[in-house]
């Protein structure tokens, strides 16, 4: 199991380093990281989003408690971060960024091996809710957060206007939601649509760690800061012992599903906040130390998590 978790996690490392020595050598200049940047955001994230929801059935998205029991885990993880970082100074668009990435799993590119590596077939489902929950969901609160601190005027309806005007416009919240408009009118995409739609898809994931590579590589940092230190330790600890105590003790789901939840809260801190921050034009260096760190620590926590798993009872 702990050779299955390194092999899951290797991409990840491969990925930045590769970004990391592009820089170093000057094969990629700043300029690149920009560029490369814009891609993800407005290409290859929103296509991945899009062919991911398309092919999601309504039924396999309607799990109540599943759902709950997964975004209280969320929930209950951001508003740790929120506590311990109280007396912080950062501006509060940084500390939203910083606090979705205390939550946001790496749930596409590992999760969905993992648990089918794991669980076999029977995991895919939850895995995949899982994931869309995270680069969906997840996305969109932080965004309508972020868009609702920038908001200087107290009048409610000019307010709720510019805000649903900006996420209106964010690719990012469009694309998901398109994709459940097609899979809801239960049509077949067209075979070269499709291939179009997952080539750039596929691209999302490895651009922006190599992104984050060029980033770590352009600005340096001499040690971690208290920020990035509390990110991993919440991510990698505290959501799925808080998802466990939900998932197993407060919710009925079934075995196999709660194991799938604890296991993808387990999962290291994927790109979303990286990419959000460029977006809004914040620092990203935290998002992206904590991302790296954070998929380190994850082989021995996620190893201890699938040793305890064990063999799972499927009901």
């Amino acid at each position: 199991m702990f050779a299955a978790v390194t092999d899951a996690a290797f991409p990840v490392f491969a990925l930045i380093l590769t970004g990391w020595l592009c820089a170093k050598v000057n094969l990629m200049p700043a300029s690149v990281t920009d560029g490369l940047n814009r891609f993800v955001i407005y290409l290859a994230l929103p296509a991945q989003l899009f062919g991911a929801m398309s092919h999601a059935t309504l039924s396999e998205l309607v799990r109540p408690g599943f759902f709950l029991a997964y975004g209280l885990g969320m929930l209950g993880t951001a508003l740790c971060f929120t506590l311990v970082s109280r007396n912080d100074h950062a501006p509060v668009t940084d500390r939203i960024i910083s606090g979705m990435s205390a939550t946001y799993s790496n749930a596409g590119f590992m999760g969905i091996p993992l648990c089918l590596m794991v669980f076999g077939p029977a995991g895919l489902a939850p895995s995949i809710i899982c994931t869309l929950f995270t680069v969906s969901l997840l996305f969109a609160v932080s965004i309508l957060c972020i868009e609702l601190n920038h908001l200087k005027d107290g009048r409610v309806m000019p307010a709720i206007r510019k805000v649903v005007g900006a996420m209106l416009r964010n690719p990012l919240l469009l694309a998901p939601i398109a994709g459940i408009a097609w899979s809801a009118m239960g049509k077949t995409m067209p075979t070269a649509v499709e291939r179009f739609v997952d080539l750039i898809g596929a691209a999302a994931t490895p651009c922006a760690l190599i992104a984050i590579g060029l980033f770590l590589a352009q600005h340096p940092a001499r040690k971690n800061s208290a920020v990035v230190n509390r990110i991993v330790l919440l991510k990698l600890l505290v959501q799925p012992a808080l998802t466990g105590v939900l998932v197993f003790w407060v919710f009925d789901l079934p075995r196999l599903w709660s194991l799938v939840a604890v296991l993808s809260a387990a999962l290291p801190v994927g790109t979303g906040p990286f990419m959000l921050a460029q977006i809004y034009q914040r620092d990203a260096a935290a998002s992206a130390r904590a991302i790296l760190l954070s998929t380190v620590g994850s082989v021995l926590t996620i190893s201890l998590v699938i040793a305890w798993i064990g063999r799972p009872t499927v009901n």
